[in-house]
């Protein structure tokens, strides 16, 4: 969703990105500058580990100042001094685990008005064990038979439209079958007795609208209908703002605003639900005994929520636009560059952000060109480039037309890297560059217009493709049929070296295809490159159609024998 330019230094914005939000603009496009390195093999680690400021240097890797959000890939927050502090003390001691979850889940309620708590390994994990709890009910004979769900009363889950995501695979772990639906009355017409929970994404839709978690609740209630509500990205409001508009259970990330264990997540809501839940999860044997969370994570998670209520966030968000004023300030008599602050009230993502923008024909290099650089040199930066800002999805604070930006994002920082960024940031833009002669493309080697089976090699496996390709000039259009669906591709070809790209996609889901090919006779091989799935390696040979085997007549009238 774009928007236009800011008139003043400082933008309002109604509410930060969300998680779904993220992966509206596609998988390939979440973090593109850090996938970079996987274009190469990762050189061997030098090793040995050495504990201290360079741990990871120690072993080959170089960490990352997170200027872009709470993406899981780059370690998601920095956990809070007092949640390390915890779970530093409880790893050295052994305790029973059902009686730490009740006691934790005492203590969880009391933090936060909600009747129980829980703490999951991850948000996701939660979703899962939630949804188990829906199916399953607490009987453990019905848990050790998941996910085959043959005979339980409870196998479906009702999902708007609006809120299916790659999250959902949580909940589809489980067996259920997924039920979406459109509006509010295909809702209604959705909710059976098979029904065993509605699952919602917070934001967008969710918050308003014939689809609105409150509106949701005043069909479900009267059945009785559990709704899950994913609020993994959102700050944490007590007296929780979920549960009062309706929801059964809240779920939240520990390693995102709550500043908690990356490896735990927070359940809210329902006991009677969340007992069950927890008897889904691990250490108990069933479909959760692979999600386990352990001792330190879940002190630490309830030491994130005690340190939660006495945070001053007032003073935190002051913090994070004083260093947002300091990189401001240092690129700010850079020719053509200008800079807005970003500041959402939304409850997902909620930190404050900047933009800098620049003239590309001025200093020669765009947002997304820069964002590339701070990510693959060192310092590594990790910011959003080629399109403004707006949190984790690097949207919003649009720059003006004919204009590049990169954006900012401020509650990831630690103290020290405003400093950073602002001498690389100012380095960088200031550094001088020759206009970019863009030379015409290299004239094709081949046509490629016809029928390619691809051979794919996956890490542990094969498949076979199909492309069929259209050639104009050095421009390619086409259709790709993978495993199980065919979409449209597209790409070009210069002298032999051939791109093309496409998307498979699914409700909730996506996975790209980005083919670098080199062509050697009739023959195409090369990799593939598929965003978070990492990549693999292809070779298209062209198919020759047989040849026609004689004329097509056309009855004139009907068979007489069959």
């Amino acid at each position: 969703m774009s928007e236009k330019p800011p008139e003043t230094p400082t933008e309002k914005k109604s509410s930060g990105a969300t998680r779904r939000d993220l992966f509206q603009i596609g998988n390939m496009l979440a973090l593109p500058v850090l996938m970079s390195a996987w274009e190469a093999e990762a050189a061997p680690a030098p090793g040995p580990l050495k504990a201290g400021p360079e741990i990871y240097q120690s072993i080959g890797v170089e960490p990352v100042i997170n200027c872009r959000g709470t993406f899981t890939i780059i370690g998601a927050s920095v956990e809070l001094p007092e949640v390390r502090a915890a779970m530093e003390a409880a790893c050295q001691y052994n305790v029973q685990l059902d009686e730490l979850a009740d006691a934790v889940g005492r203590r969880l309620a009391e933090l936060t008005g909600a009747e129980w708590g829980m703490v999951s390994a991850g948000c996701a994990a939660g979703l899962k064990h939630v949804t188990a709890a829906c199916v399953a009910g607490g009987n453990p004979e019905k848990l050790l038979r998941i996910p085959d769900l043959t005979g339980f009363e409870k196998t479906e889950v009702v999902i708007p439209r609006s809120s299916r995501s790659v999250y959902d695979h949580a909940i589809r772990n489980i067996g259920v079958k997924i039920i979406m639906v459109d509006t509010a009355e295909e809702l209604a017409t959705a909710l059976n007795p098979r029904t065993a929970m509605i699952y919602l994404s917070a934001g967008g839709p969710s918050t308003s609208g014939p689809l609105s978690l409150e509106n949701v609740a005043k069909i479900a209630k009267p059945k009785n209908i559990p709704i899950l509500v994913d609020a993994a990205a959102e700050i944490l409001t007590i007296p929780n703002v979920h549960l009062q508009n309706g929801a059964t259970i809240v779920a939240y990330s520990g390693g995102k605003a709550i500043r908690g264990p990356q490896c735990a997540g927070l359940l809210l809501g329902r006991k009677d639900l969340l007992m069950s839940a927890w008897q889904a999860s691990s250490p108990h044997h069933g479909p959760g005994r692979d999600n386990k969370v352990g001792r330190e994570e879940t002190i630490g998670m309830l030491a994130a929520v005690e340190a939660w209520v006495k945070r001053d966030h007032a003073g935190e968000w002051k913090t994070w636009l004083s260093w947002l004023d300091n990189i401001a300030k240092q690129v700010s008599g850079i020719d053509s560059v200008k800079t807005a602050v970003r500041e959402p009230t939304g409850l997902s993502n909620r930190s404050p952000g900047l933009t800098i923008s620049w003239d590309p024909a001025k200093l020669h290099i765009t947002g997304e060109e820069l964002a590339e650089v701070l990510a693959t040199s060192k310092p590594r930066i990790a910011l959003g480039g080629g399109g403004g800002g707006g949190g984790r999805g690097g949207r919003g604070g649009a720059a003006d037309a004919g204009s590049t930006s990169i954006s900012i994002t401020a509650w990831q920082m630690q103290p020290g890297d405003d400093k950073v960024v602002a001498d690389r940031l100012h380095a960088v833009l200031s550094q001088k560059r020759s206009p970019s002669s863009a030379s015409p493309p290299a004239a094709p080697a081949a046509n490629l217009s016809g029928r390619w089976e691809v051979d794919v090699e996956f890490f542990s496996s094969k498949s076979r493709h199909t492309l069929f390709l259209m050639q104009d000039g050095n421009r390619i259009q086409g259709s790709h049929q993978g495993d199980y669906s065919t979409r449209d591709v597209y790409g070009t070809i210069e002298g032999n070296q051939i791109k093309l790209r496409s998307q498979a996609s699914t409700p909730g889901d996506s996975v790209g295809f980005i083919f670098a090919g080199t062509l050697a006779g009739e023959t195409i091989s090369g990799p593939i490159y598929m965003g978070e799935y990492l990549n693999a390696r292809f070779t298209a040979k062209r198919s020759n159609y047989p040849a026609m085997a004689g004329p097509i007549r056309i009855p004139t009238g009907p068979p007489l024998a069959n």
